[in-house]
C-alpha cells in the first residue's frame, strides 16, 4: 500500500496531470497538491479497511479532475486574493476534500449501472460507433451552423451524434431511453431524406419555416421585421386554405408543400406520418414511430418494457436509420471533396460498410426470434 501511495502522490507525476488539465488563473498549484495528497491518503485508508485492492480503485487523473473543477467553481468569480485567502483556510481545504472524496468513490466505484443487455465491447455497438466516429470526423471539413450554406451538413450532424448516443444508451442499459431518442432521429433522417432529394427549393422553403418558428415564438430582435414575417405567414396559411388553428402545423410542417405535387397524394396531411415520413417513403417504419411515442411519453410500456425485444428493437432500427444517413452522406462528400481527399472515407466505407449491413441481417434475425416468443 505504502509503494502504491509514493507512485501516486509523486510530485513529477502530479505536476504532468496538473499540466494535462490545463493551469487555471489564480489557482494554486500547491494547494492542490496538498489537498490531493490528502484525498489520495483517506482513500487508501478506506480500500484498506475495507480490503479493497488498490490497483484500479486509485485513479489519479480522474481525482485531480474532480478536485480541479471543484475548487474552481467553488471559488468562481472570486479575485486573486480572494481565492488565496480560501486555499489558506484549512475548513476549507477539509471540506474540499471530503467532497472529491466522495464524487470520487460514490461516482467512480458505487456508480449506479442498469443491467444491460450487452457491454460496451458487443461487435454491433462498437461497429458502428466506429463508422459514426470516422464521419464526425469528416464533417468537420465543411462548415457548420451556417443554415443558408450547411442545413444538410447540420442535419447529418446532428443526426449522426444521435446514432452516437443511442448506441451509448443501449450499453449502459437504457433501451427504452435509447428508442425514444431513435424517435427523433428517424424525424431527422425523414428531413434529410426530403432535402437532399429535392435540393434547393426545399432547403429554402424549410429555411423560410425555422424564421417563421423563430417569429412565432417572438424571438426576432427586429419587430417591425417580425410584424411583415407573420403577413407573409398568413398569406401562405391562406393560399393553403389553412385556419388560424393550422398556424403550428404549418410552421413545422408547411415547407413540404414546396415538394412537387405533394398535395394531390389523397393522404396528404401537415404532419409527420401522412407528410415527412410518407414523402420521405418510410411509412412502414410508422408503427415504430408510434411505439417509440408511447414511450417517450411514459406509457405503461416504458414502466414495464421488455429489455432484450427493445435493446434489437433499438439497435436495427438504428442501424436502419444510420445507413440511410450514411447513403446521404456518401452522395453529399464525394459531390463536395476533391477526389485526392475521398481516398480514407472510400476505404473505411468499402471496409467497413458490408460488415454493418451483415450485422444488421444478424441483429434483425434475433429481433425475429423474440417476436416468434
Amino acid at each position: 500500500m505504502e509503494n502504491y501511495r509514493e507512485l501516486y502522490v509523486n510530485q513529477k507525476i502530479f505536476d504532468a496531470t496538473y499540466h494535462a488539465l490545463g493551469e487555471k488563473k489564480g489557482i494554486s498549484k500547491d494547494f492542490l497538491y496538498r489537498t490531493y495528497v490528502q484525498i489520495i491518503d483517506a482513500l487508501l485508508r478506506m480500500l484498506k479497511e475495507r480490503e479493497i485492492s488498490t490497483i484500479g480503485r486509485v485513479q489519479p487523473l480522474v481525482i485531480l479532475s474532480y478536485l480541479l473543477n471543484e475548487h474552481v467553481y467553488s471559488t468562481m468569480g472570486a479575485k486573486e486574493e480572494e481565492i488565496a485567502r480560501f486555499e489558506s483556510n484549512e475548513n476549507y481545504q477539509k471540506r474540499i476534500c471530503l467532497i472529491v472524496l466522495d464524487k470520487y468513490f460514490t461516482l467512480q466505484h458505487l456508480h449506479y449501472q442498469a443491467d444491460a443487455e450487452q457491454n460496451q465491447f458487443y461487435p454491433p455497438i462498437t461497429s458502428i460507433q466506429l463508422y459514426v466516429t470516422f464521419l464526425l470526423h469528416l464533417l468537420k471539413q465543411f462548415k457548420q451552423k451556417d443554415p443558408e450554406e450547411t442545413l444538410l451538413i447540420d442535419i447529418l450532424h446532428k443526426g449522426f451524434t444521435m446514432c452516437q448516443c443511442i448506441s451509448e444508451l443501449l450499453v449502459k442499459g437504457f433501451e427504452t431511453e435509447a428508442f425514444s431518442t431513435w424517435r427523433t432521429l428517424h424525424e431527422t433522417e425523414c428531413n434529410a431524406i426530403l432535402l437532399y432529394r429535392y435540393g434547393k427549393p426545399i432547403i429554402q422553403a424549410y429555411l423560410k419555416h425555422i424564421t417563421y418558428g423563430l417569429a412565432f415564438r417572438n424571438t426576432l430582435p427586429d419587430k417591425e421585421e417580425q410584424d411583415r414575417i407573420f403577413i407573409k405567414l398568413k398569406e401562405e396559411m391562406k393560399a393553403h386554405d389553412l385556419k388560424s388553428k393550422d398556424m403550428k402545423r404549418f410552421i413545422e410542417c408547411g415547407w413540404l408543400y414546396a415538394i412537387p405535387n405533394c398535395e394531390e397524394n389523397p393522404d396528404f396531411r401537415l404532419n409527420f406520418r401522412n407528410g415527412t415520413e410518407n414523402l420521405a417513403g418510410l411509412s412502414s417504419y410508422n408503427h415504430l414511430y408510434e411505439m417509440s411515442s408511447e414511450v417517450a411519453h411514459s406509457s405503461p410500456l416504458l414502466i414495464y418494457s421488455n429489455q432484450s425485444f427493445f435493446f434489437y428493437l433499438t439497435i436495427t432500427s438504428l442501424y436502419d436509420s444510420f445507413l440511410r444517413l450514411e447513403h446521404i452522406f456518401y452522395e453529399v462528400y464525394l459531390s463536395s471533396v476533391e477526389i485526392e481527399k475521398q481516398q480514407q472515407y472510400l476505404i473505411m466505407r468499402k471496409t467497413y460498410l458490408p460488415q454493418l449491413e451483415i450485422i444488421q441481417g444478424i441483429e434483425k434475425q434475433k429481433l425475429a426470434k423474440l417476436q416468434k416468443k
